[in-house]
């Protein structure tokens, strides 16, 4: 016996109406908006990507013939004469990590609706990661110089560039996007927009503080990848 509500059924389009209309209405599935939920979608679509190229990095090192260059001479900063192992390295995951904590408080101060400082803290996280992506484009360009490209180095394995550009470039493409979007976020927040609930880009129908911590959960993702390839390609 269907014991279903003719009237909610009368009142429930199906198929691909009732899917649009739930989108549109901006349903929520266990109690998670659908921008939340579709960001954690994409960070587990982007895990698998850098799963990918991490583990293909590990077993391109264990199976090549050639030696692999040693990260704490490659990546050494010479200050003054002297040569300081993964020195600019240690100061990049350090920026990085710090940006983390600023972006939680922005979306701390978000929920609380202090506009002020939750735009001060989106801009100093934005600061911050268009400082990590600064020393990476400086270290690229040491590198270069030095020789290395995507089919050779001059310390050993060919292969050694081309991971290396394609792990560190991919994480910096990431950063560089969230940097933009940090900024256009926090020029939303400094002009009221989400206050106001008004629509527009990054912010859907009704704009509000959730989407702050939406984009916080895309920053602290690409945080958290970085000491995974700190730790497998820089440490190793």
């Amino acid at each position: 016996m269907n014991m279903a509500n003719p009237d909610s059924n009368a009142s429930s389009p199906h198929g691909a109406a009732g899917l649009v209309r739930d989108w549109s209405a901006e349903r929520r599935v266990f109690d998670v908006p659908w921008g939340k939920a579709m960001m954690w979608l994409f960070i587990l679509s982007d895990v698998f990507i850098f799963a990918c190229f991490l583990v293909g990095y590990m077993v391109l090192r264990m199976s090549t013939v050639e030696p692999w260059p040693d990260a704490s001479e490659v990546f050494a900063l010479t200050i003054a004469g002297q040569s300081i192992p993964l020195l600019l390295i240690a100061i990049m995951t350090f920026i990085l990590i710090s940006s983390s904590g600023t972006m939680a408080l922005a979306v701390k101060y978000g929920y609380a609706n202090d506009r002020r400082k939750t735009a001060a803290l989106l801009l100093v996280t934005a600061l911050l990661g268009a400082s990590f992506v600064g020393m990476q484009a400086f270290e690229w360009a040491i590198l270069i110089g030095e020789g290395v490209r995507p089919w050779e180095n001059p310390w050993g394995a060919a292969q050694f560039g081309a991971v290396f550009f394609l792990i560190t470039g991919f994480h910096g493409t990431h950063v560089t996007i969230g940097v933009i979007f940090i900024v256009i976020m926090a020029v939303k927040v400094m002009r009221g927009s989400l206050d106001g609930q008004r629509p527009g880009f990054l912010t859907g129908r009704k704009g509000n503080y959730g989407m702050v911590e939406s984009l916080g959960l895309y920053w602290h993702f690409v945080d958290l990848v970085w000491v995974f390839i700190f730790a497998f390609f820089y440490l190793w």
